[in-house]
């Protein structure tokens, strides 16, 4: 009969999951550093995935003990040709393997290579990030609240009575009341038998005895079978219960003047943001709206994929996003995100209404607003919005113009409150 052995242990088939923990928590210094700059080479569309770094090895060395110069050695070499006994040889110099560093002390050493799954590249890629300024409310403005049992109380409504808990206490309250008279009550009642059963008991005495027994027992029926004292009810407390639903709004111009080298730039700011959302907030709504002269709400293929051409009136994307918070997002229910994107070209006119817009209709309903510009030049737009700068701490505006400077801007933007950039 072949025997078959099952492992059932909690690590499976990994048996090295212990010392990877390890290894991540004493390095992780080195491999946070390692994993910032593998983001500046991959796409942000492929930032959920696993990932190979490489640590240098003087990074991870530990202290060892090693022989040091001189002394005399005894080594045999087999197939030896060349020397004999009592011949000097010279210490090789420089490493020659692969992967190697150069060294003028002979000795070599290789770059480690270590791979991270997809958990742990997500972990340390979010892990001194947060919301900004911690504006994500758990406790909203109109917060929702629950009941939780908190013990029992005197007071209550009916349908809270807790009947087991209120017929426990009566019964405690009875027996405490009632037992050191009963056992006074027996006590009387043998002993009005013992009296009867004498010959000379006198009539007063029988008399004087039936009437103690008597204001006994009406002592003990007056004990009251339940009492308000006893009543107990279920006790409830109000408690808020976090709220944990934001929408995100996409803004992007779509005009001619974005080209798809900037709308790529746009776009992975977009799914950064998405993602990182995605990490604190349980439920999340996407609107994607798009523009050139005009705005229009688009699906997300529609955003990404879809070309246009003409001017750009900024103007008429903000008017159509207040319309939406305002119609489906009001209330003080979600936590509002906007990211919007932009070369920075607009309407001479418009620039001014955008403004306007922001401040008076937009920035009081979000949480936070968002603006990259993904061009270096300054043009009237970026000047108008940044008038609103000193005025309100829930608005952002950066510059990007290279992918590589995508996570940089992102982590300015919403790193945790007192971290240093």
């Amino acid at each position: 009969m072949a025997l078959q052995i099952i492992d059932r242990r909690l690590a499976g088939r990994n048996k090295s999951v212990g010392n990877r923990e390890r290894f991540v928590r004493r390095y992780k210094d080195q491999i946070a550093d390692a994993v910032r700059r593998a983001v500046s080479q991959r796409g942000i569309r492929d930032i959920e995935g696993a990932e190979s770094i490489t640590i240098p090895r003087k990074d991870i060395s530990e202290p060892v003990f090693h022989h040091g110069q001189g002394g005399v050695r005894d080594t045999a070499h087999p197939g030896n040709q060349d020397h004999v006994r009592g011949d000097r040889i010279q210490r090789p110099q420089g490493g020659q393997g692969k992967g190697s560093q150069a060294s003028d002390s002979g000795e070599g050493e290789d770059d480690f290579t270590f791979t991270l799954t997809k958990e742990e590249f997500m972990q340390l890629f979010f892990e001194d990030l947060a919301l900004p300024n911690l504006l994500r409310t758990h406790i909203g403005d109109n917060p929702q609240w629950k009941t939780r049992r908190a013990g029992y109380s005197q007071d209550g409504t009916p349908n809270n009575l807790a009947v087991v808990r209120t017929m426990r206490g009566a019964l405690g309250r009875r027996m405490a009341l009632t037992t050191a008279p009963q056992r006074e009550l027996k006590a009387l009642e043998d002993e009005l038998d013992a009296m009867q059963a004498r010959a000379d008991a006198s009539v007063e005495a029988l008399e004087a005895l039936r009437g103690k027994i008597l204001k006994l027992r009406e002592r003990i029926r007056k004990v009251p079978y339940l009492d308000p004292i006893d009543l107990r009810f279920r006790a409830r407390s109000k408690v808020p219960v976090p709220n944990s639903q934001a929408v995100m709004f996409c803004v992007m111009d779509v005009s001619g003047s974005m080209d798809q080298a900037r709308k790529d730039l746009a776009k992975r700011f977009f799914i950064l943001l998405y993602l990182f959302l995605t990490r604190h907030y349980e439920k999340i709504d996407i609107v994607f709206i798009r523009h050139h002269t005009q705005a229009a709400e688009v699906s997300e293929e529609q955003f990404f994929h879809s070309t246009e051409s003409g001017g750009t009136v900024v103007s008429s994307a903000l008017v159509l996003l207040d319309e939406v918070i305002r119609t489906r997002y009001a209330g003080g229910d979600w936590n509002i995100y906007v990211a919007q994107a932009s070369d920075g070209d607009n309407f001479t006119n418009d620039s001014g209404n955008c403004r306007k817009l922001l401040m008076d209709r937009i920035l009081p309903l979000v949480r936070y607003f968002a603006y990259v510009q993904v061009a270096e030049e300054e043009q009237n737009l970026w000047d108008e919005y940044s008038q609103l700068l000193p005025l309100c701490a829930h608005f952002a505006m950066r510059k990007v113009s290279d992918p590589s400077e995508i996570y940089p801007v992102f982590r300015e933007l919403f790193r945790k409150e007192g971290v240093q950039a």
